[in-house]
């Protein structure tokens, strides 16, 4: 396996947020970094698998993804990718963003099925990542391209129309950086781009300790505030929620 078949693996997915998906093709990474993105992904997808069966809990895989990422040599990798090659043919929506994907090849060690998902999403300057919050899921974003404003918020509690969440993290998200989400921390998230395009990088695991995951939009802007700093906020359909803040420039 060489850097080219890697890079095609690690931008596979297999699930989309009713977004629109295309089908990506491309093998990006030589030999001599082979060892070190092998034991990557097989790590990865070790841990995963303990998320899933309940060996570590969500913040345990927050924290060890986290190691894993910071472990990397993350410049070595990025600049192995032909980034001009993948993105050329991205179509960009005018709501929200676009996602591509790719199956992982045969990997030495490494089961064909791997408990991890992985996605890329690809998106122009003020479209976004629409604010939304999970169930029975963890995922990991790394920023490959561009420039993304981060927020994200610890949900408190929830009925069927509302959440109560409290603000934990609001940043400008470049190049190398990453972040994280479980039902445990920073459940909730909203990535807006602030450059011409910006592109992330996920990992997701979906159905934690065997409950189905779930995926529910939110809107912060009508927040009401609530006592200690938190806000109330409505969850919304996915329709509405492109129409508000799949293109958003009023920030």
């Amino acid at each position: 396996m060489n850097r080219r078949d890697f890079t095609k693996s690690l931008l596979g997915t297999i699930a989309s947020y009713s977004l629109l998906e295309t089908l990506f093709t491309r093998d990006a990474f030589a030999t001599p970094v082979r060892p070190i993105t092998d034991r990557w992904v097989r790590d990865l997808n070790d841990m995963s698998r303990d998320l899933k069966s309940g060996r570590i809990s969500p913040t345990m895989w927050q924290a060890k993804v986290k190691e894993l990422y910071d472990r990397i040599e993350l410049p070595d990798l990025l600049a192995a990718i032909d980034f001009n090659k993948l993105s050329a043919h991205f179509e960009y929506p005018d709501l929200g963003v676009s996602t591509r994907m790719v199956e992982f090849p045969s990997l030495d060690g490494i089961p064909q099925d791997l408990v991890f998902v992985r996605k890329i999403f690809g998106m122009k300057q003020d479209r976004a990542i629409i604010p939304h919050g999970h169930k029975n899921m963890t995922s990991c974003h790394y920023v490959l391209k561009g420039e993304l404003e981060l927020k994200q918020y610890d949900k408190v509690e929830e009925t069927d129309t509302h959440m109560v969440i409290e603000p934990t993290i609001h940043e400008i998200a470049r190049v190398g950086s990453h972040s994280s989400i479980s039902d445990e921390k920073n459940n909730v998230h909203w990535l807006r781009a602030q450059t011409e395009t910006a592109f992330t990088f996920d990992v997701i695991v979906l159905d934690v300790q065997g409950k189905p995951y779930d995926i529910e939009n939110i809107d912060p802007d009508g927040a009401e505030k609530v006592a200690g700093g938190r806000l109330r906020v409505r969850k919304l359909g996915v329709d509405e929620a492109l129409r508000k803040y799949g293109h958003d420039t009023h920030h």
